[in-house]
């Protein structure tokens, strides 16, 4: 298979944790070649979307990781699979690239996740979809709503729709200090709508990454622990990561959605989970393959490419 990865420049690769690293070696260790291509190199023209795109080969050195061949540009539908591995941020230049991608669908191009469903499920927003399994959750750009909900609930998180990684998250706790000021920046004084969840304790345990492939959980999580008082499991907010077994509640979530969001075109999906509750649906770029191979022994990448396989094979 002809495999091409639209992903951020190879160049800031930290290959001992990046999931798109393993996802590349897997495929090439099966044979398969592996492309790499930048959202920028993407083009609309005569009605065909095309990119210039490299051959890439790994050479098995941890930093000098790769070689490419000149970069070519070719007709997207060229290739058995294409996935889609950009980092947000989610803005308009993420979405022009979702409708080029969907554009290339329509000329026989096979793309994962689906360009659409990227677009339709917000990584915060569409737990929306699924309030069986949330905290109490608001979403709104109303100070007021606002105000009443954290008086209502106590303790509450406040985070941005569009961030990633933890960036801009709060917590607010009973004595509400500085709501006012944290309600007035994230909204922007009411001009961005923002989510707020009751706090939930179990966050001391860890933010449970759920990796959902081809709608099947992997068997293993990777628990993000909170360090040094941060209320923040994220690992790029200094969160430690901890591979353990699934839960049964864990499980649970991710057997009920799973199915759904597999036949909307999600083939891979990092449900983030804090105790019983399910706080995002992470569509873009879900992480954690590595951590959970290095902790376990489990192959996350091996799994994946697997479902990639089967799919392009249906597709033909």
């Amino acid at each position: 298979m002809k495999i091409a990865f639209l992903a951020d420049p190879l160049s800031g690769f930290k290959t001992y944790k990046d999931s798109t690293f393993a996802m590349m070696r897997e495929a090439a260790r099966r044979g398969h070649a592996v492309y790499a291509f930048e959202q920028r190199d993407m083009v609309l023209e005569e009605g065909v979307v095309s990119a210039r795109v490299a051959r890439i080969h790994l050479t098995g050195d941890a930093t000098d990781w790769y070689r490419a061949d000149p970069a070519e540009e070719v007709s997207l539908s060229t290739f058995d699979a294409i996935i889609e591995r950009k980092d947000p941020p989610f803005d308009m230049e993420y979405v022009y690239g979702t409708y080029l991608l969907e554009l290339a669908e329509r000329q026989g191009a096979r793309v994962f996740n689906r360009p659409s469903a990227i677009r339709d499920h917000n990584e915060k927003l569409a737990i929306g979809q699924f309030s069986d399994y949330t905290s109490p959750t608001l979403v709104t750009s109303s100070e007021e709503r606002l105000r009443a909900f954290h008086a209502k609930h106590g303790d509450v998180i406040f985070k941005p729709l569009d961030g990633m990684g933890g960036a801009g998250i709060f917590r607010v706790k009973s004595d509400g200090l500085n709501l006012g000021s944290i309600i007035e920046t994230l909204t922007a004084n009411g001009r961005h709508t923002i989510m707020a969840q009751k706090f939930i304790p179990a966050i001391e345990k860890g933010d449970k990454r759920v990796l959902v492939i081809g709608g099947k959980p992997v068997p293993f999580v990777l628990a993000r622990i909170p360090q040094g008082g941060e209320v923040r499991g994220n690992l790029a907010a200094g969160g430690l990561g901890v591979a353990q077994p699934i839960s049964e509640r864990e499980r649970a979530i991710a057997e009920a959605l799973g199915p759904v969001l597999a036949e909307r075109g999600l083939l891979l999906v990092g449900l983030d989970v804090i105790g019983d509750f399910l706080t995002e649906v992470n569509v873009t770029s879900p992480t954690c393959f590595q951590e959970i191979f290095d902790q376990t022994g489990f192959d996350v990448a091996a799994m994946f490419i697997d479902a990639v396989e089967a799919q392009a094979q249906q597709q033909h």
